[in-house]
């Protein structure tokens, strides 16, 4: 297998299980789980994760004090945004949420021309109605009924947020930190949100059956890990832009499990709203700078300097004479 092809594979793999939020999530929903349970769950199961994945990259935890707000503020974001489409899928079919979630590529750009006056292409506006044009297709649900007026409130909601994230991440406070340990903090200081919407403990949830904490911890290690370490190596591989194509697959795994496993609709009309908004969303990712602000996971695992580093000499010519002088040489 090329190295190309490769990149491919995991890219795709990055974004399917990133899309696997509802196969886990929705079993614990039927058994009584509330929202805020299971995310307060996956946060928990989640961090030491990370920091394991931080200690066998042999890095610390060290962050400066002006970091601490942002990264509180990143963390509450990042809660609010998983707490709104969770809670989506308890108004509309979970591959429907999944794919209004999709519409954050359009919401950064738009962040950007509003906030931070990058000019507006023509491109993006097109997108921008395609995307629209998309979730007008998916507001009507598979029985022929409207969706839920407040599920898609929600995911708005949750999208919106996840690209004020995206955006804050990559402001200079925070853009020189490894995002590995920017995911680490966000997700520790996002966890007191829903400690504090469990009343610290008291209203929390546990899973009523044994087997159950198996979706749980799934929930931390397929969306979280696994999906982070395979998007790392697939930028690598790939680029960045190819890799965030890619995650187009993130709403089509969760519309299909949706269907083959929890029996949702799919008509089609919805099939060609999800088509309209993954178009959109690739165009503007290909055709814009926008993929530097999507993917920052280039840096989760930056290259340690060589231990040792090889002295060359170089010839020069000076005044007329040879003189021979050292020089390190940087191993490129």
């Amino acid at each position: 297998m090329t190295v190309k092809a490769k990149g491919y594979l995991l890219g795709a793999i990055a974004a399917a299980t990133y899309g696997m939020n509802p196969l886990f999530a929705l079993p614990l929903y039927q058994e009584g789980m509330t929202p805020d349970s299971v995310l307060f769950f996956r946060y928990l199961i989640a961090i030491p994760i990370l920091a394991i994945m931080i200690k066998v990259r042999r890095r610390n935890f060290k962050i400066k004090r002006n970091e601490i707000l942002p990264l509180v503020i990143m963390g509450l974001l990042m809660a609010f945004s998983s707490l709104a489409l969770f809670q989506s899928y308890n108004y509309m079919d979970a591959g429907i949420a999944s794919t209004l979630l999709f519409v954050y590529p359009i919401l950064v750009a738009l962040i950007m021309t509003v906030f931070f006056r990058e000019k507006i292409t023509l491109l993006t506006v097109l997108c921008i109605v395609m995307a629209l044009g998309g979730i007008f297709l998916l507001y009507k649900g598979g029985d022929g009924t409207t969706l839920s007026l407040t599920g898609t409130l929600l995911v708005m909601a949750s999208s919106l947020s996840y690209a004020m994230y995206i955006v804050g991440v990559n402001r200079p406070q925070l853009k020189n930190i490894a995002t590995l340990k920017i995911t680490f903090y966000v997700l520790l200081f996002g966890l007191s949100l829903f400690l504090v919407r469990v009343d610290f403990g008291q209203s929390l949830m546990t899973p009523p059956k044994w087997h159950l904490w198996f979706n749980l911890l799934a929930l931390a290690v397929f969306p979280t890990a696994i999906s982070f370490l395979c998007t790392t190596v697939a930028i690598q591989y790939i680029g960045a832009t190819s890799t965030a194509i890619l995650g187009a697959l993130e709403p089509v795994t969760a519309v299909f499990f949706g269907v083959t496993v929890f029996g949702e609709s799919l008509t089609l009309r919805i099939v060609s709203g999800i088509l309209l908004i993954i178009v959109a969303v690739t165009l503007i990712i290909a055709g814009t700078n926008i993929q530097t602000y999507l993917v920052r996971f280039r840096k989760m695992f930056p290259k340690l300097p060589p231990k040792h580093t090889p002295i060359r000499k170089k010839q020069l010519f000076l005044f007329g004479r040879d003189k021979t002088i050292n020089e390190k040489h940087d191993g490129r």
